[in-house]
């Protein structure tokens, strides 16, 4: 488990500058606390923060499908809420409120055990305006130099880090036009996409129909994906301002910076992706940033901390169970980290992991390597309490 030395004091007073950055994103979002040292900045804690916000999606489309089948069979229910009610100014929906509050959390955590002292935040992973219209500001921005890596960052996260027209992964790949220019096709982002050296020289300046026309499901698939807009991107855009906030209110210097920055930060640096090391490039003091060799981030898994339902529900969504009469037993909840030494029975031996379920009786279970570990309290080891997040240890960088 992770933990904190906090030093209290020290002969000079003062502490050198340290920078937090944040790389947010869709589904992770990378967190770095980088030193100024004498020999220039280091990177000293890092970790990759994984949302649930996927989770959260669907189960509010879960109870909104049982909600409206108990509506239906006219059971003992609340009338359907019809939108008639204004939302407040700055609402976002659940699965994307999680994702703030999520950085929020950790941002407070490192200032109870960090002196930080300045903000980064990549706010931006690519302009969606200006890479769909690049004549907004003239041919200048157009051949910038962020331009280039705002345009093959957007195409990337579009097109799965794969060949448009074999698959191919692992391999460089090149911007290609779908229709080509010679042909009337134009330099927008939705009539660009990914594709190797061998398939671009291939398709030459054939029409993606010509090219594609014995392969008509591959070409129906690329057709609907260059139209489609970014999910992951529409989430970022949405929360970025509320981030922004979040982390204001700490009262500290906050700057934002776009994702094209911070990857030539990182290519420059010869740095392999991770968002944890995308959030040590950000802004322009990430454009030199040691990272130790062999460093290891965590990695931090967002749980939650339970539900409010009394009942749990079946398939067709009528009560299943007990309604549950207190949320902690002898000391333990769900969720916590314990472990379990049973000297005799299936269960013999010693097992480490989270409490799957508790019992008013004081008995817990503990699923590991497979299978339930039905014991009594008596036998349970409370090694860390549940704070809505499972921390692992990433691969090093």
């Amino acid at each position: 488990m992770p933990f904190t030395i906090i030093l209290l004091d020290r002969e000079d007073g003062d502490t050198q500058p340290l920078e937090g950055k944040y790389d947010p994103g869709a589904n992770t979002t990378g967190i770095a606390l980088v030193a100024l040292f004498k020999r220039g900045r280091r990177v000293i804690w890092a970790a990759n923060l994984h949302h649930r916000g996927l989770q959260i999606e669907e189960k509010m489309t879960e109870r909104r499908g049982f909600r409206r089948n108990r509506r239906k069979r006219h059971c003992r229910y609340r009338p359907a809420r019809y939108n008639n009610r204004a939302r407040p100014k700055g609402w976002l929906p659940p699965s994307l409120t999680s994702r703030v509050e999520n950085v929020r959390t950790w941002h407070r955590r490192l200032m109870s055990r960090a002196p930080v002292s300045e903000v980064h935040i990549e706010t931006v992973r690519f302009d969606t305006q200006k890479l769909q219209n690049p004549e907004i500001e003239g041919v200048e921005y157009q051949r910038g130099e962020l331009f280039g890596y705002e345009v093959r960052e957007y195409l990337l996260e579009k097109w799965g880090r794969e060949c448009a027209y074999c698959g191919a992964e692992q391999v460089p790949l090149e911007i290609e036009h779908i229709v080509p220019k010679s042909r009337g096709g134009s330099d927008r982002v939705s009539n660009l996409t990914l594709a190797c050296r061998a398939c671009n020289q291939a398709k030459g300046n054939r029409d993606v129909r010509e090219f594609l026309a014995n392969d008509p499901e591959r070409l129906a698939k690329i057709l609907a994906q260059a139209k489609a807009p970014l999910k992951g991107a529409a989430a970022v855009n949405s929360t970025r301002y509320a981030i922004g906030e979040a982390i204001k209110a700490s009262d500290l210097p906050v700057s934002f910076w776009s994702g094209g920055r911070t990857k030539r930060n990182r290519l420059s640096q010869g740095y392999q992706k991770d968002h944890w090391i995308d959030a040590a490039c950000v802004g322009a003091s990430g454009e030199s940033v040691f990272v130790p060799k062999g460093f290891l981030p965590l990695e931090i898994q967002a749980r939650g901390r339970g539900h409010r339902r009394v009942h749990n529900n079946d398939d067709f969504g009528f009560p299943r169970g007990a309604p549950r009469k207190c949320k902690r037993v002898q000391g333990f909840q769900t969720g916590d980290l314990v472990e379990l030494v049973c000297k005799r029975g299936k269960s013999a031996g010693r097992h480490v992991g989270r409490l799957t379920s508790i019992r008013a009786r004081g008995w817990f279970v503990l699923r590991k390597g497979g299978r339930n570990h039905d014991r009594p309290a008596r036998e349970f080891r409370l090694l860390a309490r549940a704070d809505g997040y499972e921390y692992t240890t990433g691969t090093t960088g």
